[in-house]
């Protein structure tokens, strides 16, 4: 069961504060902020303002901040608001707080986290003395080995504590250690899958009786200039000039005339054996009641190759049939779907492709995207999905959406946020890589 959302979002922190955004059709899809994009060909991005993670550890843990990525800063973030929305005490809630107290064997973590970029001023002093006179990188004056041969030990220069702030484990690290996680833990890299991957490492090892409450989902920023450069290399940004400061006129899904724009995000939820939910009168928002990951070992990268089937992703075709195959239904019982929708014509028609191949007739209904409110924002995306979903069967209404163009086939163009008899809601997404996974959530009573 889930009974705990913490989505982080440029819309918004917290459920309310993103369901709220979602159904009044608000996009925060803006030009970057946070560093200087103007020599850059993307320039907008969602970016989540006010986030001081010193306000949101305990006071005696806020010294390991100094080491903490943005990455990290999300998921802790979203993690201490989908315990605070699940009622639940933990090792990191405030002295006196009123709730269910976790037992720390018995809660487990798992994290889909991304390649964390570096802060390009950390590196700067590094890279600047490890040039050799012709100006080219030397790898010998990087190192330390050999100071007579010309070892400069310019990585020296790195903050001493570097690597602790850039390991994709550390999102999890953090989390676990704040809120006294004992049980099974896990770091996911499954790009825009991960946090969905998570979401299902978590309800195995909930089935297998390893834990009774997990902390899942995922988070990841790319909103810094080496973010920005390798998804645009890559094919999935699109490049506008400084006319252009609404990103929702960009990311138009499954429709030719749209682009890329990244986000950076945590989402992060609690998932919760039944019983144990029921035992302490917990709040539910939704079952879990399939889940699958496939891959597709020829994906399509836009900006590198056009390896792969152009039309579908298989992998994330054989994602949802076993996931519905998983949840005992047929895609006639999906009331709704909740897919990446990015906005980049190349994937979306990949993504719509498996709808088709693996739904039939029933890729036609509703589309829930989270994509032109917050961008594209990676490993955390999932989380963001899984939490709308999960809100749409707890409220029994599916969001606006902000859709600026006309979308082919798919039913994602722009509407008012209005009641619907949800049952059943098929979350998925595939990835950069090639992963895929599906998740298939279901309304509750």
């Amino acid at each position: 069961m889930i009974t705990g959302l913490g989505p982080v979002c440029a819309v918004g922190m917290g459920a309310e504060a993103f369901w709220s955004a979602l159904c009044e059709g608000r996009s925060a899809l803006g030009p970057v902020r946070s560093f200087d994009a103007s020599s850059l060909g993307p320039k907008l991005a969602g970016e989540v303002e006010g986030l001081n993670i010193r306000e949101l550890v305990p006071k005696s843990y806020r010294k390991a901040t100094k080491v903490m990525a943005r990455d990290i800063d999300l998921a802790v973030a979203a993690a201490r608001l989908a315990a605070l929305d699940a009622g639940l005490v933990t090792r990191g809630s405030e002295e006196g707080a009123d709730g269910f107290r976790l037992v720390g064997e018995r809660t487990g973590c798992h994290i889909g986290a991304g390649l964390i970029s570096t802060e390009p001023a950390e590196l700067g002093r590094a890279l600047a003395e490890s040039l050799d006179d012709g100006g080219r990188f030397s790898m010998r004056k990087w190192g330390t080995v050999g100071e007579d041969e010309g070892a400069a030990g310019a990585m020296n220069n790195l903050p001493p504590l570097w690597l602790l702030k850039y390991l994709p484990n550390m999102l999890a690290c953090h989390v676990t250690i704040i809120h006294g996680c004992e049980g099974p833990s896990n770091t996911i890299m499954g790009a825009e899958a991960g946090a969905l991957q998570s979401v299902g490492e978590s309800t195995r090892v909930i089935e297998r009786g390893d834990a009774e409450v997990c902390f899942t989902g995922g988070a990841e920023s790319r909103v810094n200039p080496m973010g920005v450069m390798r998804m645009l290399l890559a094919g999935r940004l699109a490049e506008t000039d400084a006319s252009v400061t609404d990103g929702a006129e960009v990311v138009r899904p499954y429709d030719a005339a749209s682009g890329g724009v990244l986000g950076e995000a945590g989402g992060m939820l609690i998932v919760e054996e039944a019983a144990h939910a029921a035992t302490r009168g917990a709040r539910v928002y939704a079952e879990v009641a399939g889940y699958a990951s496939g891959m597709d070992t020829r994906p399509i990268t836009p900006g590198l190759n056009g390896l792969g089937n152009p039309d579908e992703d298989r992998g994330l075709t054989r994602a949802i049939r076993w996931a519905l195959r998983d949840a005992g239904i047929t895609p006639e019982q999906v009331d709704a779907i909740a897919p990446m929708a990015l906005g980049v014509p190349a994937l979306d028609r990949r993504e719509f492709g498996s709808l088709r191949a693996a739904l039939g007739g029933a890729a036609g209904r509703p589309m829930i995207t989270v994509t032109p409110n917050a961008g594209n924002t990676l490993a955390g995306h999932g989380g963001l999905m899984v939490a709308a979903a999960a809100m749409a069967l707890a409220e029994g209404k599916l969001p606006a959406r902000v859709h600026r163009g006309t979308p082919e086939g798919a039913d994602a163009g722009a509407c008012e946020a209005r009641g619907a008899g949800l049952r059943h809601v098929l979350v998925c997404a595939g990835s950069f890589g090639g992963q895929a996974s599906a998740v298939v959530l279901k309304r509750v009573g």
